[in-house]
């Protein structure tokens, strides 16, 4: 089995202060001295070294300085940056509210040619009306205990969808049945979010799939993850967002996505499925 992305970014830190700890040591210096040309206590060189505390961007600069290293901080920040961007916790990447983190994921929606997204607990963010994603997002801001800017977030995750209808994208959306019957906000907010659904299966560039409860399975239900191009795993966890960029790791999410697809159904039996949901909201 394969890392999980939480200890891939624990792999990904110690492998920074291996070389941070090899930098030390072809300099000639002991950590006591290193140290103590940082400014620092013995305990906090130590705890990067051993990979125990994530150094910051200007511990990296502080390090390589001391030890004369200058030119080769450029590259570590750029790895320590990956390590820490690995595995976000939600109530960091939403402490200012949710408006920001929604418009920083635009640039990466836009390079992006070919999109397979997968969710098993809500609809997917790029196919949510702005009423469900109002209201999903201020229940997330409640529960994390966030600012809640929930319209403004809300705004910003339609815009994103404007890739729908612009450029040369291309969307796979695999769901499980059970989203469809999730109750995010009131049933009139459901029932137009269903609607959409079947709106957006018309497009020539979407291909929407429904994982029936009773389908057998090929693959277990897993977390929600948006697949960008070859390049990058996005998975949506309680507490934290994963971004993955190894290639194997990337491999093996295409390699789910394409098994769960076996049992997906679209089409007429997909919006069979969609109406009916619509249909028990009365």
């Amino acid at each position: 089995m394969t890392a999980s992305p939480s200890s891939a970014a624990q792999a990904a830190r110690e492998h920074l202060a291996v070389r941070l700890r090899d930098i030390r040591r072809d300099a000639g210096l002991t950590g006591e001295e290193l140290a103590r040309r940082c400014g620092w206590s013995p305990s906090k060189r130590s705890r990067i070294e051993n990979a125990r505390t994530p150094p910051s961007d200007a511990d990296v600069r502080d390090w390589c300085a001391a030890c004369g290293a200058a030119d080769q901080a450029p590259d570590l920040v750029a790895a320590n940056r990956q390590a820490d961007q690995m595995y976000v916790h939600w109530k960091k990447l939403h402490r200012h509210g949710m408006r920001r983190a929604q418009d920083e994921v635009l640039p990466l929606y836009a390079r992006t040619r070919r999109f397979r997204i997968y969710c098993s607990n809500v609809v997917p963010g790029i196919l949510q009306t702005q009423a469900y994603a109002t209201a999903l997002l201020s229940t997330i801001a409640r529960f994390q205990g966030t600012p809640d800017d929930a319209p403004e977030a809300a705004a910003s995750r339609i815009e994103r969808s404007d890739v729908l209808h612009q450029g040369d994208h291309r969307f796979a959306f695999l769901l499980e049945e059970a989203v469809l019957r999730y109750r995010i906000g009131p049933a009139e907010t459901m029932a137009s979010q269903l609607g959409y659904l079947l709106a957006v299966m018309a497009l020539p560039n979407v291909s929407l799939g429904i994982i029936p409860t009773d389908a057998e399975r090929q693959m277990w239900p897993l977390e929600a993850f948006y697949l960008f191009d070859d390049r990058q795993v996005s998975s949506e966890l309680l507490t934290a967002a994963v971004n993955v960029t190894a290639p194997s790791e990337v491999a093996a999410y295409a390699k789910a996505f394409g098994e769960m697809s076996k049992g997906a159904v679209y089409g007429p039996r997909a919006r069979a499925l969609i109406s009916g949901a619509i249909n028990t909201l009365g």
